[in-house]
């Protein structure tokens, strides 16, 4: 009676709960239904992301609908659309009449500077001029209809807006034979021996993708014989790194040692390429005492390896060897994109626990807040993160195919259509680099760390935020003291300048920015006599007052040639003044035990 009488005047949301409750009871799920019913989901998720390239169509089609609604409730907006159309339309028919009674005219629209695919002469020459002017002309339209869409979510719409750009470019007049007067001239020029090479080429491709080789030419760079050959030794080994020592090529080297930890998504070498790009035996010829992480490729074994894991097998196990090895001196610690993200993660939990081994931190494209990560963020979202979820939890991992569609989506344009109109239009195979061939060379990523990374950086944000768990506890990168050098590029998509820089908004220590010319990995790999490289760099100081990004660009300080140098002279200054003799390989005492020479075994695995 009681139970009825509560129920009674209780609040409808608690008499709801209520009837969940009793209908729970009355009706249990048993643990084999749930299991199976959870197994289905899971299955049909992860099928249909193979189907799908891992990209989730839920949520391609949640953002289309939240644009294609309010884009219909906003006639203000449909007139000016059709507006802008009638006037592209005029435009091009008085362009295509003054072309037919004049040789010379100005075009009715250019393409944008990052936009190569017309630059050749021949597209002046009607009626390819008019061809490619109506492409330019209809892409600015689509531009327009989705952008400033009034109501639709910022990430919706610039989901919406790249969505219309890769239909479109897939459309590029560019990428057929009819329509392209480059590959036209070619194919007379050659009498069709171009379109010959071309299809063997594509064959190769194809060949190549179903049996999972390597990319043509890649073959060429093998880690330990023209790659990754700067002569060390694997001196720790765990299940989740090998940890590298490089053999010192000067009497007398700086006290600290170099710590360096790659991201795990890519093999360690992009950091020890050919001998002449190689940032380690730079730094080894700098008279530093350099240690390499070298991630292991994780298997279905390691599915539930946590990405807590890859801070205290990864980091900290590297950590403490290292400082037996070099006599508990303080360590410079380097970390490149993720390996960053990881290492500013470490350190914070370091600061909390009162842990000062760390002399320095260096950053090197890694960001820590995700609230605008770039065009990454265009495929983060909770549909997209259980559709990826779903995907490893049948494997155990996600695989590297997996991820590379997505990021060539990114750079279409430079990484799917040019290379296909030069290699299977002109019939050319480009040739093949020593950063490209390892750009092939991925990694897989186990099932939960993934996970745990995509759920708690870019979702949730919680390191900028300060939820992140750590050790047991939530970290906070206002904790850290070491002073900092961070390295970000000007045009990154993966890690965009602009949210690298908000470091300053979240660390209170000594910052270095520097700013430098290339893309995410070029621009790293940006050895001393580097044409056409240049940087900008400014330094804040402890508790110093905040700069905004375009402030910083206008006074920062630009210097001709590789940001490298600066670096060698930033750790130099924060090194000790006396040089010591090498650290022996291994320590001294031999307590870690020479486990076979640089590049390892991990760094093999398939």
């Amino acid at each position: 009676m009681r139970r009825r009488l509560q129920d009674a005047i209780a609040p409808p949301a608690v008499r709801a709960e209520r009837c969940v409750e009793q209908d729970e009871s009355l009706e249990p799920d048993s643990y084999a239904t749930t299991a199976f019913a959870e197994t289905i989901d899971r299955s049909t998720h992860a099928a249909l992301a193979r189907l799908t390239g891992g990209i989730s169509p839920i949520g391609c089609a949640e953002a289309y609908l939240d644009w294609a609604t309010h884009l219909a409730f906003l006639p203000g907006k449909q007139s000016r659309l059709i507006e802008k159309a009638l006037r592209k339309a005029l435009r091009l028919s008085s362009y295509a009449a003054r072309r037919a009674w004049s040789a010379s005219c100005e075009p009715c629209i250019v393409p944008l500077p990052q936009d190569h695919r017309f630059d050749d002469p021949a597209w002046r020459a009607p009626p390819f001029d008019v061809v490619y002017q109506s492409f330019l002309l209809v892409q600015q339209w689509w531009h327009n209809a989705t952008a400033q869409v009034r109501g639709v979510t910022k990430q919706h719409e610039r989901l919406v807006a790249f969505a219309a750009r890769q239909w479109l470019d897939v459309f590029s007049p560019s990428n057929f034979l009819a329509t392209n007067p480059v590959a036209l001239r070619k194919t007379c020029e050659q009498l069709g021996a171009n379109l010959g090479r071309g299809c063997y080429n594509g064959v190769d491709d194809l060949e190549r993708a179903m049996a999972g080789r390597k990319p043509f030419g890649a073959e060429a760079f093998v880690p330990g014989r023209n790659v990754a050959v700067t002569p060390g030794k694997v001196v720790y080994r765990n299940r989740l790194i090998e940890l590298i020592q490089y053999t010192a090529t000067m009497g007398k080297v700086h006290a600290e040692p170099i710590l360096v930890i790659p991201a795990w998504i890519m093999k360690y070498y992009i950091l020890d390429l050919s001998p002449h790009n190689s940032l380690v035996r730079h730094l080894v010829d700098q008279g530093f005492t350099v240690f390499m992480i070298s991630w292991k490729n994780p298997g279905p074994e390691d599915r539930d390896l946590a990405f807590d894991d890859y801070r205290t097998l990864g980091i900290m196990a590297a950590l403490d060897a290292v400082c037996v090895i070099a006599n508990g001196a303080k360590v410079h610690a380097c970390g490149y994109c993720l390996g960053g993200t990881l290492l500013a993660i470490a350190a914070a939990a370091m600061a909390r626990d009162d842990d000062d081994r760390l002399a320095s931190l260096t950053f090197l494209a890694a960001q820590f807040d995700f609230t605008e990560a770039g065009e990454l963020t265009l495929f983060i979202n909770e549909s997209q993160v259980a559709f990826l979820e779903d995907t490893m939890w049948e494997q155990g991992f996600l695989d590297s195919r997996q991820m590379a569609g997505a990021f060539q989506l990114l750079r279409s344009n430079d990484l799917i259509w040019s290379r296909m109109v030069r290699e299977y239009l002109m019939g050319d195979r480009a040739s093949m680099s020593d950063l490209m061939a390892w750009n092939a060379d991925a990694t897989r990523m186990p099932y939960r760390m993934h996970s745990e990374y995509l759920r708690h950086l870019f979702l949730d944000n919680d390191l900028a935020e300060g939820r992140l768990q750590a050790g047991g506890g939530p970290v906070a990168l206002s904790d850290v003291q070491a002073p900092t050098f961070a390295v970000a590029t000007e045009t990154d998509h993966v890690a965009p300048w602009r949210c690298v820089y908000k470091m300053h908004l979240l660390m209170d220590n000594d910052i270095t920015f520097a700013l430098t010319t290339g893309g995410h990995n070029a621009g790293v790999v940006s050895e001393p006599g580097h044409a056409g490289r240049s940087y900008r760099i400014a330094r804040r100081e402890a508790d110093g007052r905040y700069v905004d990004p375009g402030t910083w660009s206008g006074k920062a300080v630009r210097r001709e040639g590789s940001w490298w140098n600066a670096w060698m002279e930033w750790l130099s200054a924060r090194s000790s003044s006396a040089t010591v003799e090498p650290p022996a390989i291994g320590g001294a005492d031999r307590r870690n035990t020479l486990l076979g020479d640089a590049p390892g075994t991990y760094v093999m695995m398939r």
